[in-house]
């Protein structure tokens, strides 16, 4: 499964050295200029778990396969992009298709890197992005919610539904705050909700760039990202893009001796993901055998047989039973044999729900 995440700022801020620093490639033209990044990159990136190793290990795993995410590579905002100033359409329309939005700020002073506004403000270059995406939204609710309020008062059963839930967003909206404030009192609402496509539903991560000699840190630029993000109830992390650039091309082994020279014990890459999960709400399963150890995504909350259907629909099509074992216990006993002497491997059915690190095996019939 994994997710979608897209890397969204103002220009000039990094996110194209970061997309690339993080994808491990040159896709995204990284350039001292507003729109350089036109078409929206996509980069494909494992995500590392050191888990899977050590199960590999234990189960002589030919090969290792990790989850995969997706990040996409933006084009720069500018203001006025809700009226389509700059590639603002465009920009609002790739921030639809995404999952979760990392948000870039700039939290460093240089001035060989020109800033569209000349000033370096991580707040107000924030509050630049959310007023666009906010606009939009406002624009768009308030063509929807009183056609929906009409057909409300005829009787309409869903326009009731569209009425009540989005009208309550309209109010969030009007007063400044995002979509995602928005709390629906049952399923139909949540529905309504989620296919309405609010821009500012979306779930926000705030990646604060600061200079290298700040990455383990951070600084005073970021130390207000990290004020702000508390009093949203959001999440912030400290990245130095230009850290991350130096470590592509390295192997493991180089990258922790130069992470450990600059105070740090993970990568950039390793702390958005982490965040990121949070974020989302996912979590990380494993399958593991002789020929591959293989780390799989779900939500938490999923059941069983939506893990099964993440590996391939008939499993969940035709599910009977998970074979589970904790992963601290697949390590303590060394492996699957040790465990089912244990009995430490449970046979679990349609209502279980996935724990964070399970290894899983499904029997199906279809």
């Amino acid at each position: 499964m994994g997710f979608r995440c897209g890397i969204v700022g103002l220009p000039n801020v990094g996110k194209s050295t970061l997309f690339n620093a993080l994808t491990e490639t040159q896709a995204a033209q990284a350039a001292n200029y507003p729109f350089c990044t036109i078409e929206p990159n996509v980069g494909q990136v494992g995500v590392p778990d050191p888990r899977l190793d050590k199960l590999a290990e234990i189960a002589g795993s030919a090969k290792i396969i990790p989850t995969q995410l997706s990040f996409v590579d933006i084009a720069g905002l500018v203001r006025g992009a809700s009226k389509g100033e700059g590639l603002g359409n465009q920009f609002l329309g790739n921030i639809r298709e995404v999952d979760a939005i990392v948000h870039v700020l700039r939290c460093f002073e240089n001035d060989d890197i020109q800033h569209v506004d000349e000033r370096v403000d991580p707040i107000a270059d924030a509050e630049t992005v959310e007023t666009e995406l906010l606009l939009s939204d406002l624009e768009s609710l308030e063509k929807r919610v009183p056609a929906a309020q009409k057909k409300a008062a005829q009787g309409d059963k869903e326009s009731k539904i569209i009425a009540s839930v989005l009208g309550q967003t309209l109010e969030l909206l009007r007063d400044g705050k995002p979509a995602r404030l928005t709390q629906p009192k049952d399923d139909d609402e949540a529905r309504v909700f989620a296919q309405a496509q609010l821009l500012t539903a979306k779930p926000v991560l705030y990646v604060c760039n600061v200079e290298e000699e700040s990455a383990a840190e951070g600084n005073d630029f970021s130390a207000r990202v990290f004020e702000k993000a508390k009093a949203e109830g959001a999440t912030a992390v400290i990245v130095s893009a230009a850290i991350e650039a130096d470590l592509v091309g390295m192997d493991n082994e180089e990258r922790m001796v130069f992470l450990e020279e600059m105070g740090l014990h993970e990568t950039g890459l390793a702390r958005i993901i982490r965040a990121g999960y949070d974020l989302l709400g996912l979590l990380t399963f494993f399958t593991v055998g002789p020929k591959e150890a293989r780390a799989w995504t779900v939500h938490k909350g999923a059941k069983a047989p939506d893990a099964a259907g993440e590996i391939h629909s008939d499993m969940q099509r035709g599910f009977i039973r998970a074979e589970t074992i904790a992963y601290d216990d697949y390590i303590a006993l060394n492996g699957e044999s040790g465990a089912k002497e244990a009995g430490k491997l449970r046979q679990e059915g349609k209502e279980y729900v996935v724990h964070d690190g399970d290894v899983l095996h499904f029997k199906f019939n279809v």
